[in-house]
């Protein structure tokens, strides 16, 4: 599925990755390939995601926390979460 993770500033990333873990307000929820449609509010956390090929844009690498090769986590105050038909979008403040 593909991601897109906008701030205020400027699109953070955008790839394919193999799943995402976002802070709901209501807790945690994890999305996979072939997901339910859903839109959502953020809280505080972390969005994680997860993929075999992540590349994150040489500006924004220090916004993000690197857990391994294939983990990234994105610390995040509050937003919305969006998605359909494979794709999520993260309005991330």
């Amino acid at each position: 599925m593909i991601v897109e993770i906008v701030s205020p500033e400027a699109t953070l990333f955008s790839g394919e990755v193999t799943s995402v873990a976002v802070p709901g307000v209501n807790g945690e929820f994890q999305m996979l390939n072939n997901h339910a449609p859903i839109v959502s509010l953020l809280g505080k956390g972390n969005v994680k995601i997860v993929g075999s090929n992540i590349k994150i844009a040489k500006e924004f690498v220090s916004k993000f926390n690197k857990i391994n090769e294939q983990t990234y986590w994105l610390p995040v105050s509050s937003g919305t979460i969006e998605m359909n038909d494979n794709k999520v979008i993260v309005l991330a403040d």
